[in-house]
């Protein structure tokens, strides 16, 4: 038996050796439980694998298939980024670029002034929650209801 890594390397996060693959491969910013699931099912792993068992062949695998799924037939309702808006392909984004391509759109919106935008823009809920008693936040202080000092 090989001798167990202590971190392995993975779409450019250290992941921790001596937990399963499964719930290690969900610490990657744009992988969840059900991709993660995915890539093990497709690579033929066992998700409940150590990750520090993994070979270095392998993790190459999980790292390719992460980045480019579609190199081992996944399906495209899988990905994070279906059609873009630049290219009109479907791509699966992770870490750095998941968080670029969301800070551009986010941008982007607020350039056009659309309404996701403006809520984007003034700190607001912007899919439609109700603001009367969440959200009270001023300037990162919590804010609530003040009372009236009581007359004597």
């Amino acid at each position: 038996m090989a001798e167990l890594k202590h971190i392995i390397r993975i779409g450019n996060v250290d992941l921790k050796g001596d937990k399963a693959l499964y719930h290690q491969l969900i610490a990657i910013p744009g992988v969840g439980s059900s991709y993660s699931a995915m890539i093990c099912h497709f690579l033929g792993i066992n998700k409940e694998k150590k990750a520090g068992e993994l070979s270095d062949e392998q993790a190459k695998k999980i790292d390719q298939a992460i980045s480019h799924p579609e190199t081992i037939g996944a399906p495209s309702w899988m990905f994070n980024r279906r059609k873009d808006p630049e290219t009109g392909k479907d791509v699966h984004l992770i870490s750095n670029d998941l968080k670029f391509v969301q800070s551009n759109d986010i941008k982007m919106m607020r350039k056009i002034k659309s309404y996701k935008g403006v809520r984007h823009s003034y700190g607001l809920p912007v899919r439609g929650q109700k603001t009367k008693s969440n959200f009270r936040k001023n300037k990162g202080k919590a804010t609530g209801v003040v009372k009236k000092a009581k007359e004597a």
